[in-house]
């Protein structure tokens, strides 16, 4: 429990912290709607899901305590360090405003999700990012069954988030409150995926 827990948080504070996905959404809310919007949300949902599915898969095929297992976990480890410190040192850079012509009011649903999945699927930040939080399954997590529990979580979370997102970013006062605190957002999210990446280093160091 105490595992899953902290593979959650890992991966809902990198949702917090505005991306290509984030503004593609945001962006279409603004100028097309929620409903169209959700398109999008959807897109991006399924091109995680194809990442978390590969993740999963790959490193199910790894033996924990091999050498291609420990280096796949250092991998991780770095890269949601390098995360972290990219969430610190931008924390604050992202505004967040309608853009003109990044999504026309004519846009329909089916390709707003069509450009939700190929901008999820297109970036490799998202596939990093999955396979550094399945190289920390450990054996007592690493069965089949629990890790389609972490992947229709994780799923549903980046949908759950991403209509939440289209919902919320319509409203002039929401919105203005959320660009006011995502600084502090990113900033939560960087230190926590730094204490992340540390933590599971000193444990591989030590075994």
């Amino acid at each position: 429990m105490q595992q899953f827990l902290i593979i959650a948080a890992a991966h809902f504070l990198a949702l917090l912290s505005p991306g290509p996905d984030f503004f593609l959404v945001a962006r279409t809310s603004l100028s097309a709607g929620w409903r169209v919007a959700s398109g999008a949300c959807l897109g991006i949902a399924v091109a995680n899901g194809v990442f978390i599915v590969a993740a999963f898969t790959g490193v199910s095929v790894l033996q924990p305590g091999s050498v291609p297992f420990i280096v796949l976990q250092l991998v991780g480890c770095l890269y949601l360090l390098y995360l972290g410190v990219l969430f610190i040192r931008h924390a604050g850079s992202s505004v967040l405003q309608a853009a003109d012509g990044a999504a026309p009011a004519q846009l329909t649903w089916l390709q707003a999700a069509g450009m939700g999945f190929l901008s999820g699927i297109l970036n490799p930040k998202n596939a990093l990012f999955y396979v550094s939080l399945a190289s920390m399954l450990g054996s007592s997590q690493g069965s089949v069954g629990w890790k389609l529990f972490y992947g229709v979580w994780m799923f549903a979370v980046v949908l759950s988030w991403g209509l939440l997102v289209a919902l919320a970013i319509g409203n002039g006062r929401l919105l203005s409150r959320f660009q006011r605190a995502l600084p502090a957002l990113e900033r939560l999210s960087g230190l926590f995926l730094i204490a992340l990446a540390l933590g599971m280093l000193g444990l591989l160091l030590r075994n």
